[in-house]
């Protein structure tokens, strides 16, 4: 449908505080104003009107300005300095997801970096010896699944790495993000994705996982970082995620649920909030979006057959081409902001979301259950298929990569690492489907 499609005025999509004006409402409507400088000549009552057919993904910015990033990174950046797997994969997965091809060098230097970030103990540290952490050893096995070789996989130390995971498993079906640290969310959706990714998926590590998720559901619907804490879109979508790997997604309160994600596009703006009451972010757009495909998932196993995802894919990418490109590359979280690696990846990732309707193939599912093999983990993720069927806000050439709606790397990439790690029998891969169109490579 779209904000710019629609027959409702820009005007009447506007916050109204009924007068009663508090912090939240002022900073909104600031906020309204700066994306209406964008949204207003593209406004289907604008009197000179632009073709929305004419907004375009500025590609070749956005490639320059990650490449740069590849090279050297400003003073500012040393803060990051322990997130050294995290720009990695914000930036390759974003050139991924561009269609750019890495250089053989590159590749290489990728593997030695992340090798070198490797934890003797198992997991992947911020940086050469620093304490492995289940959000970086998640960016670092993602990074390898997108160099994508042969010696990329090797790199992981696979006996380390389960160790490492069982060694953050709590009784309670939670994780531990390092030796002595917090427990939340993020570590049950990084844990299972990388034992899904690397084929390390075992009945002690996911015992009692899904319990953990769904005592964190709030009562709005969402999904908090731990159970009693308000939920959060980035929280959200680990726990989706997470007990999608596990194949417990109808665990949750599905209504409250689909509610609750509904709510967080923001009806002016069309991306998408982190949590009630709080202001768009570019971000979100994939932790927002990144739901969607999981929610439709669930929804069509209910037997609650629906043609396409629930968020407004249209408004989702008017949003992300129009107010969150910035003009010299890379994207940002809202007008007036700056571009970064976070952001890039993440407008990116809920603009490719948004654009391509990946759908968990259901039949080939039940056929592998009849088989005799379980439709989750790694062969879960293979199930996930790419239609032909595209939503493009503006030119054609704005189309990305489809990514993997439950780890967040291509779809070709996720299975060929997959493959690489499980080497399924002829019988299983015969009943593995496949894309109504060859997947975009990049």
């Amino acid at each position: 449908m779209g904000i710019l499609n629609g027959q409702v005025t820009l005007q009447q999509l506007r916050c109204n505080d009924d007068g009663l004006p508090t912090e939240s409402s002022i900073v909104q409507k600031r906020t309204e104003d700066t994306v209406l400088e964008s949204f207003v000549p593209f406004a289907p009552h604008h009197p000179e009107r632009q073709p929305l057919e004419s907004v375009r993904l500025h590609r070749d910015r956005h490639i320059q300005y990650l490449l740069r990033g590849l090279e050297q990174l400003g003073q500012y950046m040393v803060v990051l300095d322990a997130s050294r797997p995290w720009l990695m994969y914000w930036i390759l997965h974003s050139l991924d997801l561009l269609g750019h091809r890495l250089d053989a060098a590159t590749v290489e230097r990728g593997i030695a970096t992340l090798a070198a970030c490797q934890h003797a103990d198992g997991g992947f540290g911020g940086g050469p010896a620093q304490l492995a952490h289940l959000a970086t050893t998640y960016a670092a096995v993602n990074t390898l699944a997108i160099l994508g070789t042969k010696e990329a996989y090797e790199t992981i130390d696979r006996p380390a790495l389960q160790s490492f995971l069982m060694r953050m498993k709590q009784p309670d079906g939670s994780f531990t993000m390092h030796d002595g640290g917090e427990t939340d969310i993020r570590g049950s959706y990084c844990a299972l994705s990388v034992a899904t990714l690397a084929n390390l998926l075992t009945p002690d590590l996911t015992a009692h996982c899904g319990d953990f998720i769904v005592r964190s559901q709030t009562f709005e619907g969402g999904i908090g970082p731990y159970p009693g804490i308000e939920a959060h879109n980035g929280y959200t979508f680990c726990g989706v995620a997470a007990i999608e790997i596990l194949g417990e997604m109808h665990r949750l309160n599905m209504d409250k649920f689909t509610k609750w994600c509904c709510e967080r596009q923001m009806q002016l703006e069309g991306g998408f909030q982190g949590r009630t009451n709080k202001l768009v972010d570019g971000c979100y757009s994939f932790w927002g979006s990144g739901d969607f495909p999981l929610i439709h998932a669930e929804w069509r196993r209910q037997r609650a057959s629906q043609d396409d995802y629930l968020l407004d894919r249209e408004a989702l990418q008017e949003y992300q081409l129009l107010c969150c490109q910035a003009d010299r590359g890379g994207l940002i979280d809202k007008p007036g902001k700056f571009p970064d690696y976070y952001h890039t990846c993440y407008g990116l990732s809920g603009l490719s979301t948004a654009q391509h309707l990946v759908q968990r193939d259901e039949t080939k599912a039940q056929q592998l259950e009849t088989s005799g093999q379980q439709a989750t983990g790694g062969l879960g993720s293979l199930l996930w298929t790419y239609a032909n069927d595209f939503t493009i806000v503006g030119d054609m050439e704005n189309l990305l990569t489809p990514t993997h709606p439950i780890h967040n790397i291509s779809l070709v990439k996720a299975r060929k690492m997959i493959h690489y790690f499980y080497a399924f029998s002829d019988t299983v891969l015969a009943l593995l489907p496949e894309d109504e169109e060859p997947c975009l490579e990049s």
